[in-house]
């Protein structure tokens, strides 16, 4: 039996793990303008959709992933759904149409859902309540460096090798992975601890899931939260080029963006452990719906414009992943704290529900896109002032 592996670097495999779903989306943002021109030139808007493709596909696997990995122990279920992943982007680079590409992006996210679904599970297997956010907070802080070099990444291979070449990036990314999970981390579900795969078990988990307030609230806010950060992602590199003319240095701005952010999720390891988890939540939706309000008071009346809206744009994206660093981590843990019994499942039908209600409201902002970065922050603004109003309504402020 191998060792427990330190804490330190089972934060940094948990970091990877989390990065396949950061890499698969911010290494293609660079890409859309040349997947538009070549796949779909009537229609520049719909190579957005090689992201939304993605997010729904591992939405729908995360059902799957998470019982699965409840009976067959965590690390077996990520190494083969790391395996299909590379597959699905073999499928991706000899991909003819974009017909084809979206299905096997979907494919690509259904198989990209074994690792972040069971990275939290294996998480809660080991942790629990502040100690969990605590955890998670300092693998988001590490996972942060990936989307902030993605899209360099993603632009370099492009000059290299076209857009094709990054899906074989994700290749050679998801056996890295592969390879440090099998040689390294142990398996963290004990055999005796293990559910069968009975769909009148699964049914039962899932009802008694849905009894515990906390979940069913924690899976709203991350709904809208992630709808906010997917819709923001399918319409930024269209902002940077027709709104700002700043198409070839959106890589550079994107990572100092993602490197700014990383203090979201480093504050969240300083202060949650003595504020709490759901203060924390709270306060961070209070500053982010302020910041929007004021980006689209500017940036939407045109009262900045050229570097000085520029700047507010910067600030407001910095804003935006900073507010990830700062609530998902915490609404995981939150969710995750009464359901350890069941973590593979929770983590499942959490993630899963998020992730496709997410999509469904990501993709009507980011088809809204008109070249200018208003109906975003418009979006952005409803969905955060919800996710504040049922964080001031529900989210109630007992012990943990």
């Amino acid at each position: 039996m191998q060792s427990r592996i330190s804490q330190t670097e089972f934060v940094a495999l948990m970091a990877m793990l989390f990065a396949t779903i950061a890499i698969s989306i911010d290494a293609m943002l660079p890409a859309l303008p040349e997947i538009a021109a070549t796949l779909s030139p009537h229609a520049p808007n719909a190579a957005q959709l090689v992201v939304t493709s993605f997010v729904l596909g591992m939405g729908i696997g995360t059902l799957f992933t998470g019982p699965l990995s409840d009976t067959f122990g965590r690390k077996r279920v990520i190494l083969i759904g790391s395996g299909l992943y590379a597959l699905a982007a073999l499928a991706c680079y000899f991909a003819p149409s974009l017909e084809i590409l979206l299905a096997a992006r979907l494919l690509q996210g259904l198989a990209a859902a074994a690792p972040r679904t069971c990275s939290v599970a294996m998480v809660r297997d080991l942790y629990a309540g502040r100690e969990m956010a605590r955890i998670m907070s300092f693998a988001m802080a590490i996972f942060t460096i990936v989307p902030a070099i993605a899209p360099l990444m993603g632009q370099g291979i492009i000059a290299l090798g076209g857009w094709h070449a990054i899906f074989l990036a994700y290749i050679l990314f998801s056996g890295l992975t592969m390879l440090w999970l099998g040689l390294r981390q142990p398996e963290t579900l004990a055999p005796e601890k293990r559910r069968t795969l009975h769909l009148g078990d699964l049914w039962s988990g899932t009802r008694e899931l849905f009894t515990h307030h906390i979940v069913v609230i924690s899976i709203l806010l991350q709904t809208l939260t992630l709808a906010a950060l997917f819709g923001t992602l399918s319409s930024l590199q269209g902002i940077f080029e027709q709104q700002f003319d700043r198409a070839e240095s959106f890589p550079l701005w994107f990572a100092l963006i993602a490197a700014v952010s990383m203090g979201g999720s480093l504050l969240n390891t300083r202060f949650v452990m003595t504020l709490g988890m759901r203060r924390i939540v709270r306060a961070t939706y209070v500053g982010m719906l302020a910041l929007t309000l004021l980006a689209l008071a500017t940036l939407g009346s045109g009262f900045l414009q050229d570097g000085a809206g520029f700047a507010m744009q910067i600030v407001w994206c910095i804003g935006l992943f900073s507010m990830m660093g700062l609530t998902m981590g915490n609404l995981n843990a939150l969710a995750m704290e009464p359901v350890g019994h069941i973590a593979g499942l929770a983590a499942s039908v959490i993630s899963s529900a998020a992730t496709v209600g997410s999509v469904a409201l990501a993709i009507p902002v980011g088809l809204a896109f008109d070249g200018s970065s208003t109906p975003l922050l418009v979006g952005v603004a409803v969905l955060i002032g919800l996710n504040l109003l049922l964080s001031l309504k529900a989210l109630g402020e007992p012990g943990s």
